[in-house]
């Protein structure tokens, strides 16, 4: 019968109660992190933390200017594509043709 006592309820808190917000702030920090691996993931920039690798990145900007990224190793160096054609010595190697579905079909010189 000791089990059917009624017993009193006190209404003091002993509890923070901030605590919740905090564990709400952990939660949206995991979420965080796994979306920026998600991303790197999709777009394959995994490779853009290895030194070993070597990638190549055209990027146009909104005002319509293009610039190429190549990283090779730990050196990262960025070019801007004028549209001027450089100067010196080299020999021609073809010929390429765009077709009018948009295909581009390269032929060497002989």
């Amino acid at each position: 019968m000791k089990f059917l006592k009624k017993r009193r309820f006190s209404l003091t808190v002993t509890e923070d109660p901030l605590s919740g917000v905090a564990n709400l702030f952990d939660i949206g920090l995991v979420f965080v992190v796994s979306l920026l691996l998600a991303l790197m993931s999709v777009y394959h920039l995994q490779d853009f933390f290895n030194e070993k690798s070597e990638i190549t990145i055209m990027k146009k900007s909104p005002n319509g200017k293009y610039e190429i990224i190549i990283k090779k190793g730990k050196v990262i160096k960025a070019y801007k594509v004028t549209g001027k054609i450089g100067k010196g010595e080299g020999e021609k190697l073809g010929t390429a043709y765009r077709l009018k579905d948009g295909r581009i079909i390269y032929i060497p010189e002989k």
